[in-house]
């Protein structure tokens, strides 16, 4: 299971939020069996909607972050409820590219540059918040945070990692995401920009066996500090049978009757987990009364 903190600093100038989301990414290779470019993508953008999902106030409010940059993956989705549990997809799951010229996974040749990431809140208000911000990189953390500078303007930094094993297993996940709240004085910018230039990257701390606590700590060095909340999200799918038959039940009867194939059976499948809802001639039929 994840590890999600988000602490404050006391003056109330600073938000950090450090995230192990190792677990959580590991089960969504496991359900899609993407490639590593693919698992590196979606694995970034899963992290960074768990972290600005918990930033939600209601119990049943949501957040999904939408991906469309024009690259082989195509479309990449992440859902994150307020405890930071989420599940995603990536249109194509399988893309096989060069690594970069450094040896790692090119997340932005396969995501690609020319598109918008999208932000949508969902609190339960008659229509959702959406925000939209053109990619800057198609690296996922630059582009999530162009997406607070320009969209809602609020100085932050972000940092995403997936590391895959040779076997397309992963090894390491994690994202930290470091807010500055308004009034905030030039010596704690410059101390946050300080601390931001010598951390190591997400994943090598990971490797280290350095805790969200300790990431944090170091992020926030020379800040006093507390740990507002702790949380232990994971890859959650909310999909049911109820859910599929009330999207049949909006469909017309000639449309959901023709639903079936030659052996009279109907299948729907799960974007997020794969999971299947199989459903007879007398199934639909029964639907629509």
């Amino acid at each position: 299971m994840g590890k999600l903190i988000r602490c404050l600093t006391r003056d109330a100038t600073v938000m950090a939020l450090f995230l192990d989301s190792t677990d959580m990414v590991s089960r969504a290779e496991t359900i899609h069996k993407p490639s590593a470019v693919v698992t590196a993508a979606l694995g970034r953008l899963l992290t960074a909607a768990s972290m600005m999902g918990v930033m939600m106030k209601g119990k049943d409010d949501s957040l999904t972050l939408k991906l469309a940059g024009g690259g082989p993956v195509g479309t990449v989705m992440a859902v994150s409820d307020s405890s930071g549990n989420v599940r995603g997809y990536a249109q194509n799951p399988i893309v096989e590219i060069p690594l970069k010229p450094n040896g790692k996974l090119d997340v932005s040749g396969a995501v690609g540059t020319d598109g918008q990431l999208w932000v949508l809140r969902d609190n339960g208000a008659p229509e959702p918040y959406v925000g939209c911000t053109p990619l800057i990189s198609g690296e996922i953390a630059e582009d999530v945070t162009s997406y607070y500078a320009t969209s809602e303007q609020t100085p932050t930094v972000c940092a995403l990692g997936v590391l895959v094993n040779p076997d397309l297993t992963v090894q390491a996940a994690g994202g930290l995401l470091l807010q500055l709240l308004p009034f905030c004085p030039d010596e704690v910018i410059d101390k946050v920009e300080a601390n931001v230039a010598k951390l190591p990257p997400v994943t090598a701390m990971l490797g280290q066996g350095m805790t969200p606590e300790q990431i944090c700590a170091l992020a926030l060095d020379g800040m006093e500090y507390d740990v507002l909340d702790t949380y232990e999200p994971e890859y959650r799918c909310t999909c049911s049978r109820e859910k599929v038959e009330r999207a049949f039940a909006a469909m017309s009867r000639e449309d959901r009757l023709s639903l079936p194939n030659e052996e009279g059976v109907a299948e729907a499948t799960c974007r997020f987990c794969d999971a299947v809802y199989t459903f007879t001639r007398e199934d639909l039929e029964r639907i629509g009364k």
